[in-house]
């Protein structure tokens, strides 16, 4: 019998009996509540209680199917950092043996007046900023971080009355970019699932034109630089004019190059996705000061400056790829543990609504005996 057929019930029969009667039952028993019309407040309480049931039913089936997307997500976004961290990794001993014989070549023409288009320092009039996001979203605060910065970046060239142009990366900064029709776009260019030199040589075959014809006289590149699987921060380096020494430089001059690669493995502890850190050091072959080139060393420059642009783009865009699915990993994580706190919350709810439309359920039927009495 449903709650309102109870209801009816017993205000029917209240209505026949007796209410100083009902009253001092009512009173003996504390548990039966008076009702002498079918419109009480427990009627309706019983509706609502009733309804909001299959509202929390289906809202707790939502939440838990969001929490099997939000896991299969995080366990993707974790096979596909550590592919990202591998490929920066594996391109390591070449990117460091070309910084080695750049170096030696360097050395063995300091002495030397050479001019070397790449390297070639010019007073800085327009700068172009390669500013490199990722294709999609649902990655936590990743893209805006960088694009926040690109336009920090963009005010400071303008306060510096410098004019600017940007060379866009990825399909979020592509519609950034392509909805603000005050900045400056010289290309957009489409990123991948994994960066190949085919999409750096784009880059960089772009970035040499427009430096080459002097229509700019600085290229910078803004990328996010992988920390951790928790930490990635939005980074800007001096892409052209080249250090002949191979060296990377930040916007204010310091040159720097990394020197170890940190890999991240993924364990499981105790039934939980854990992370286990690894120092990567690479092995180069070191160059004799001494060493003879068979060509001229100018020529041999030519020749590696491009390449080395090349390699230096490439890993830029593997560094941003694996910030990317680190932050992926991180926001499906924290998602899928609000999803288990919030299922969690809606199951407490179910259940003591529940128990209040049994307690409620009784309480009619006592006094629907007591009424029959």
């Amino acid at each position: 019998m449903s709650c309102s057929n109870l209801t009816m019930l017993v205000s029917s029969k209240s209505s026949l009996s007796d209410p100083s009667a009902l009253s001092f039952r009512s009173a003996l028993n504390p548990f039966c509540l008076p009702t002498y019309n079918s419109t009480t407040p427990s009627s309706r309480s019983s509706s609502h209680i009733s309804c909001n049931l299959r509202e929390l039913r289906d809202r707790i089936g939502s939440v838990t199917n969001t929490q099997k997307i939000t896991e299969a997500m995080k366990l993707v976004a974790a096979a596909k950092v550590r592919r990202a961290q591998e490929a920066v990794v594996s391109g390591r001993p070449f990117s460091e043996t070309l910084v080695e014989v750049l170096y030696s070549l360097n050395e063995q023409l300091q002495n030397e007046d050479v001019d070397i288009p790449l390297t070639t320092v010019r007073p800085v009039k327009k700068v172009a900023l390669v500013v490199v996001t990722g294709d999609r979203g649902l990655c936590g605060g990743f893209n805006n971080q960088l694009l926040k910065k690109a336009e920090a970046r963009i005010a400071e060239l303008k306060s510096l009355g410098l004019q600017y142009t940007i060379i866009s990366v990825g399909k979020k900064g592509n519609t950034y970019f392509s909805r603000r029709p005050y900045i400056p776009v010289d290309k957009y260019l489409d990123g991948g699932n994994l960066p190949t030199t085919k999409e750096a040589q784009a880059i960089a075959d772009d970035v040499f034109s427009l430096f080459i014809s002097e229509e700019v006289d600085k290229v910078e590149l803004l990328y996010t630089k992988f920390v951790s699987l928790v930490k990635s921060d939005p980074v800007i380096h001096t892409l052209l004019p080249l250090s002949p020494k191979g060296e990377i430089c930040d916007v204010n001059g310091t040159c720097v190059d990394a020197a170890d690669d940190e890999l991240f493995r993924l364990t499981t502890k105790e039934g939980k996705l854990t992370v286990e850190r690894d120092v990567v050091r690479t092995k180069t072959v070191d160059f004799s000061p001494i060493i003879q080139f068979e060509q001229d060393p100018v020529q041999i420059l030519d020749a590696l400056l491009p390449l080395y642009l090349n390699s230096q783009i490439l890993r830029a865009l593997q560094e941003s790829l694996a910030s990317e699915l680190a932050a992926r990993m991180s926001a499906m994580s924290s998602a899928s543990d609000n999803a288990s706190d919030l299922k969690k919350a809606l199951s407490t709810q179910f259940n003591r609504r529940r128990q209040a439309k049994i307690t409620g359920e009784i309480l009619e039927i006592v006094a629907g005996a007591d009424a029959l009495v």
